[in-house]
């Protein structure tokens, strides 16, 4: 386990109603709307302009990605990331709270909270419960734009919480990193099928565990406690002490392993950016473990 001082990865409602309420949001604090659905549901950024916690950026994860790969949600170079959060007011004294407007509490934030982290951005937090809470304990909203002014970010890449293709499947051999995948048990298994997904099947990368993400939520949309988190992770025979590797389909839910660890205390879970959406179409069909009958 890595020993050191931990910034809050989780603010409470509360906390952030007060901070809004005693005007404390500026270039010191800034909040971010990362709602994403999937095409055809809901509206992510039309929400954003009906409502949202007041002083909020939207935070729009189509636009701060690598758009010219051919998988899904690739981090964008530091070049690029720097500009697109600096353009929302954001610097590097910035104290940068995340959510969304999942039903589940939460979904897309923790990505935008490790994308930040990757980037050599400690101070940032995801909002507990997100507004699904926000709004059911009857905190203030807005449908006023949010205009900061532009700030400078410097990002510099941590590679440590960063894995490759090319870094998972050196791992197949020397085992040095456990593997956890975060998606449903179904999809895991092959069993059900990969949603909106065209010629991608279901599947999982051979000697990968299976945490589901939303296990690590309450019903009522908050995170689990470290306690209960810690017991999740010991069921799965995953070890905090040794290095980990995050997976998913396309690096967004494996955050929530990445969140949930470091809420344990361990800072230093990667994530496998290209995840299974990159893994299904390059690796060899001896690498990956499917029930799925086409």
């Amino acid at each position: 386990m890595v020993h050191q001082m931990l910034y809050r990865a989780l603010v409470s409602t509360k906390w952030l109603a007060d901070s809004v309420r005693v005007g404390k949001l500026g270039p010191s604090l800034r909040v971010l709307d990362a709602s994403w659905y999937s095409p055809g549901t809901r509206q992510a950024h039309k929400e954003y302009l009906e409502r949202h916690v007041p002083g909020a950026s939207f935070f729009d994860i189509e636009k701060c990605r690598d758009t010219a790969s051919p998988y899904e949600m690739m981090l964008p170079s530091e070049q690029g990331f720097a500009d697109y959060v600096g353009r929302l007011g954001i610097s590097n004294d910035t104290h940068v709270v995340v959510y969304d407007g999942d039903d589940l509490g939460t979904f897309y934030a923790p990505r935008v909270w490790w994308m930040f982290r990757v980037f050599g951005h400690r101070t940032v937090s995801v909002l507990n419960g997100g507004f699904r809470n926000w709004l059911k304990e009857g905190h203030p909203v807005t449908s006023e734009p949010s205009n900061p002014e532009p700030a400078v970010f410097k990002a510099s890449l941590d590679r440590t919480l960063l894995k490759t293709y090319e870094q998972v499947l050196e791992n197949l051999k020397s085992r040095r990193f456990q593997l956890v995948d975060s998606r449903s048990q179904g999809r895991y298994l092959g069993t059900e099928p990969e949603p909106d997904a065209v010629g991608l099947e279901p599947g999982h990368i051979r000697g990968a565990l299976n945490m589901p993400f939303t296990e690590f939520l309450t019903p009522d949309g908050f995170e689990k406690t470290p306690e209960e988190l810690r017991a999740m992770f010991e069921a799965k025979k995953v070890d905090l002490t040794k290095p980990l590797i995050a997976t998913c389909r396309k690096g967004v839910t494996a955050c929530h392993i990445a969140l949930a660890a470091y809420l344990c205390g361990k800072p230093d879970v990667a994530v496998y950016d290209g995840s299974w959406c990159e893994w299904f179409r390059r690796s060899s069909p001896e690498t990956r473990v499917s029930q799925w009958k086409a």
